[in-house]
């Protein structure tokens, strides 16, 4: 994974609207990325309503962010988890499946899901990536949503 940060985005003052799907295996990891996630919304979009619904697993994700995708009453969804490698390849299969339904989702109904359904090799790599501010993947998917809401948002405009 990357350690490079991507430039923070510009502030924005049209009303927006985020929801945030995230599971709750590997508690810790995923409340940080959430927290750091909301907290990076809000400062980027002021206006912006940010709605969160949790659920089991990183495997209950997709259909989740379908049904809110499916209203097309979002700017962007950002699925956020945390799956961590095992002694088996049930993270790999697991990750590549969620991130082909996010992606399928997105496609389907116009609407930019974020994917920060991170797959790590171990803890360390958790904490560095979901409780560390440095390379917080919470805020780059912050970052990423309100820069695609902002492309669409003038794409549809024209």
């Amino acid at each position: 994974m990357s350690t490079a940060v991507a430039p923070r985005p510009r502030l924005i003052a049209t009303k927006r609207a985020f929801t945030i799907v995230a599971s709750k295996f590997n508690a810790d990891y995923v409340q940080g990325l959430v927290n750091h996630a909301t907290d990076e919304l809000r400062s980027l979009a002021p206006a912006a309503v940010v709605t969160l619904h949790q659920v089991p697993g990183a495997f209950e994700i997709p259909i989740v962010v379908r049904e809110i995708a499916a209203k097309r009453n979002v700017d962007a969804i950002l699925a956020i988890g945390v799956v961590l490698k095992g002694s088996t390849t049930h993270a790999e299969h697991l990750s590549h499946s969620v991130t082909n339904a996010l992606q399928q989702i997105a496609i389907e109904y116009g609407v930019p899901v974020i994917n920060a359904v991170l797959s790590l090799e171990n803890e360390d790599q958790a904490r560095e990536r979901c409780l560390e501010k440095k390379i917080n993947r919470g805020i780059e998917a912050a970052h990423a949503a309100v820069e695609i809401a902002s492309v669409m948002s003038d794409l549809r405009a024209k």
